[in-house]
């Protein structure tokens, strides 16, 4: 029996990072609707570290509600002071969410790397995104109201769109992934 598979997730990325190298605090969700078509919000990110670093190339979480509470020596880098970090060591793996439960976005994910001081940052990215990411998401002739998933009629009938209007219906100018089931479709 063939089985359909859904891909939510992008391929993985190398990244390596020379000495100064580094990549500014951004966050994992979009708000643009290119993104939000292929795949919709990265809910949760997987960053493997392939390669100790002597110093500096942590990932930092600038907004983090743990970031003062961190305890922090002389082996951090200067810029890992400057939020809740994690050292890059080889064989371990970071996750983190990008949406809240209710599939809101959280802006404690923002994050970044340091700088490499010392040495070089190997690592592997997985994202994994909301929706299908292999397949862009439908739209009808108006390009607004549909169900993105195959559960959306069963999520609906069980309360999910009162519950969880954010992904089932949407706000702020995102689309919601469940649209019709809701009713919410203008006639």
């Amino acid at each position: 029996m063939d089985i359909p598979s859904i891909e939510n997730g992008e391929s993985i990325q190398i990244l390596h990072y020379e000495n100064g190298r580094k990549y500014e605090p951004h966050y994992d969700y979009f708000h643009d609707r290119a993104n939000q078509f292929m795949g919709g919000h990265r809910i949760a990110t997987v960053l493997m570290y392939l390669s100790d670093v002597g110093k500096g190339g942590e990932t930092i979480f600038p907004n983090a509600e743990s970031k003062l509470s961190q305890p922090k020596d002389e082996s951090w880098s200067e810029c890992a002071h400057k939020g809740y970090a994690v050292k890059p060591r080889k064989g371990d793996a970071l996750l983190f969410f990008s949406l809240h439960l209710n599939a809101t976005t959280d802006s404690n994910s923002l994050h970044g790397s340091c700088p490499v001081i010392e040495g070089e940052k190997w690592s592997a990215t997985k994202w994994i995104h909301v929706s299908d990411f292999e397949k862009a998401i439908k739209q009808d002739d108006n390009g607004d109201c549909t169900d993105e998933n195959e559960n959306c009629s069963r999520w609906a009938k069980l309360g999910e769109c009162v519950k969880n209007p954010l992904y089932m219906i949407g706000g702020k100018g995102v689309k919601g992934y469940c649209m019709k089931s809701c009713n919410v479709c203008s006639s």
